[in-house]
């Protein structure tokens, strides 16, 4: 049976992936900018060995050059190949900007509510006040960050949440979609030794994110609400986001761990945290429900 997929019912007038191949494509897409750059970057002293990025300007060059390049080649895949108009994977033109920027705001206030209910907790303790603003090379570097992180955001999700999920709801139940695209995501931020709160808290941000992105009927506002989560995280509080250190000085407060891994998140920051597992538990339920719910209304 065909499906029109989670955004638009415009037809492909191209080649649609088979559902039990688009995860290996949606692979590709990631694999082939790091190993057309990895090698480059390593060479300039960006990245060390493990792939992992350098100091401040390290940091600049891995957000922007390999995400950066697989936006360009899942662009060129759904124009070339698939021959789909971009509304197909969530990048309808109206109501974009402002979908963005209330995403960016919302994300914004969760990452805060986040790191404060785990300073309550005990999780922090609380050092220097707004150092960046006392920098002026630190306050660039903050700005300077924020672009990076929404191209590095948006990214990820035009690739999952955009032409993944939209890919495999064109051939599949749109629940089986779902978890398929969260899988792979975490499977993709799967490192050695990673914490298995971690990995849970990956895979239930997949599942919000998609969620949100079917209910909004587009990816605009969950691509500002990953950008804003990221970039406030990274240079907020001097956290660890993903475990990378953005190497500048807080934005507006120097937080230092104080609790256990369990309640911080230890070395991947509080997206490794129970109570960010939580968060995100409730509201992918949340979601889903009011996606349910609207459905059978």
């Amino acid at each position: 049976m065909t499906r029109t997929g989670p955004f638009s019912t415009d037809a492909a007038k191209g080649w649609m992936p088979w559902a039990l191949l688009a995860p290996i494509i949606g692979l590709a897409f990631v694999i082939l900018p790091v190993l057309g750059t990895d090698g480059v970057l390593a060479a300039q002293g960006f990245l060390d060995r493990r792939g992992h990025p350098i100091g401040f300007n390290g940091l600049v060059a891995f957000l922007t050059i390999p995400f950066g390049l697989m936006s360009l080649l899942v662009l060129a895949w759904v124009w070339l190949v698939e021959r789909r108009p971009f509304a197909n994977i969530g990048l309808a033109r109206d109501g974009a900007l402002f979908s963005f920027g209330r995403g960016l705001l919302v994300g914004l206030a969760t990452i805060l509510s986040v790191v404060v209910a785990i300073l309550l907790l005990g999780g922090y303790e609380i050092g220097e006040i707004a150092p960046a603003l006392f920098k002026p090379a630190g306050l660039l570097g903050v700005a300077i960050l924020l672009p990076c992180f929404i191209l590095q955001a948006s990214s990820e999700e035009l690739l999952f949440r955009g032409w993944l999920l939209s890919a495999l709801g064109r051939k599949l139940p749109l629940v089986v979609a779902v978890i398929i695209t969260s899988l792979l995501f975490t499977l993709l931020h799967y490192g050695p030794g990673q914490r298995w709160l971690v990995m849970l808290s990956t895979f239930l941000y997949g599942l919000f994110a998609c969620a949100w992105a079917i209910k909004a009927g587009n990816i605009w506002g969950v691509m500002g609400w990953h950008a804003a989560w990221n970039w406030l995280l990274a240079v907020g509080f001097e956290l660890p986001v993903t475990g990378l250190d953005a190497h500048v000085p807080a934005l507006l407060v120097k937080l230092l761990p104080h609790g256990g891994d369990v309640l911080t998140g230890g070395a991947e920051g509080p997206e490794g945290s129970i109570f960010c597992v939580v968060f995100l538990g409730i509201w992918s339920a949340v979601l889903i429900w009011r996606y349910w719910r609207g459905r059978r209304a």
